[in-house]
């Protein structure tokens, strides 16, 4: 979520507009906390001490009396379920009252189909959100924003009116482009956050069962522990240490290239996913791409002609898909070339005109 926050923001500053960014002063996967004031070019980010109310993202922190003094024309609230997105109306509905315009548009982020990682509590809080604030709340912004074509229909299910909302995914920057290759290694890479929902222990799993014995498994990001440690006894048991390597996270934009440039084959393994960013800059660096055939997948990869899916958890469909991406070289060239066309619709130069075309329409409205 941060990395669109902070693209969005650099993007709509370069175009004239003044941006501020509010936020918590938590930094996620960690206990620290981060700056309280900070300036990236001429955006200037105000973090509030937050309050965890339940999860690791469900907090609320009290920015209210900043953005009435800031007095902004739009407000973009990242999040669908929560809290800050509904001071958000708030706090255009007291603007609005003063004779100020401000409009409000909800990022809502894909947050669905991820029970499987959550409490029995986090369930019932959740469907409580979708069925009893959902439907009360969403029509409430001027526009809702959809990262993915896939959640659309699970935000008119929640109430959302079909001619509210509007899709805008997550870009990439252009050096996923433009960077020239590295070279490429008989490699598997995994790239992104080392969790459970991430199922990485399949591509373990299906790992000793490769015809190629010589092909590596790198995990790249930053682990939640009790997993990775998890992770790591697997490794020992299926007696994999030589062929499994975890890395840490990897921020700087050139070396994460190299990275991904330095395997053949990109695997996302998730159990469900919002819109997986990291699988795009993948096919952006025309990787092989295999993933587990959930929503987020499905709505990136076409499979044989962008990419690989296989299905969700199913070590064997994943093993047969490994084995056919390494012998077919000639359909590979076409499925890479294939991924890179697909994905130049992300690139940030075209998103952010997207979303500024809507701000400016909705401004004109009044």
């Amino acid at each position: 979520m941060w990395a669109r926050v902070k693209e969005e923001a650099i993007w709509l500053d370069r175009m004239g507009n003044e941006v501020r960014v509010f936020s918590s002063n938590f930094v996620k996967g960690s206990d620290k906390l981060a700056k309280k004031e900070e300036e990236i070019g001429g955006v200037r980010i105000s973090r509030f001490p937050g309050k965890i109310l339940g999860g690791e993202g469900f907090m609320k922190w009290n920015f209210e009396d900043e953005a009435l003094k800031f007095e902004p024309d739009v407000i973009i609230a990242h999040s669908y379920r929560l809290p800050h997105t509904l001071k958000a109306l708030k706090i255009s509905e007291i603007l609005r009252k003063k004779g100020k315009k401000c409009k409000v548009f909800l990022v809502a982020h894909a947050p669905f189909e991820r029970n499987s990682t959550r409490s029995l509590l986090a369930k019932l809080v959740v469907w409580g959100y979708d069925n009893l604030i959902g439907p009360r709340t969403l029509n409430r912004f001027d526009k809702i924003l959809a990262i993915t074509h896939w959640e659309i229909p699970y935000l008119i299910k929640y109430g959302a009116r079909k001619e509210k909302i509007e899709y805008v995914p997550n870009g990439i920057p252009e050096e996923f482009f433009s960077q020239k290759p590295g070279k490429e290694q008989d490699k598997i890479l995994f790239l992104g956050r080392i969790s459970p929902i991430k199922n990485i222990e399949v591509v373990i799993s299906a790992l000793r069962l490769l015809k190629n014995k010589r092909i590596i498994f790198e995990v790249v990001g930053p682990p939640e522990e009790d997993y990775l440690r998890e992770l790591k006894s697997l490794v020992g048991r299926l007696g994999l240490r030589k062929r499994v390597v975890f890395s840490g996270p990897v921020y700087d934009i050139k070396t994460k290239i190299k990275k991904i440039d330095s395997a053949n084959i990109f695997v996302l393994p998730s159990r469900s996913e919002g819109m997986p960013q990291s699988l795009i800059e993948a096919m952006a660096r025309r990787r092989i791409v295999i993933a587990s055939d959930n929503l987020a997948a499905r709505d990136l990869i076409k499979n044989n002609k962008t990419g690989y899916l296989f299905k969700n958890g199913d070590v064997g469909d994943l093993v047969k898909k490994i084995n056919f991406a390494l012998k077919n070289e000639e359909k590979n060239k076409k499925v890479r070339k294939g991924a890179k066309e697909y994905v130049k619709q992300f690139r940030w130069n075209r998103v952010i005109k997207k979303l500024n075309e809507i701000i400016t329409n909705n401004i004109n409205l009044d």
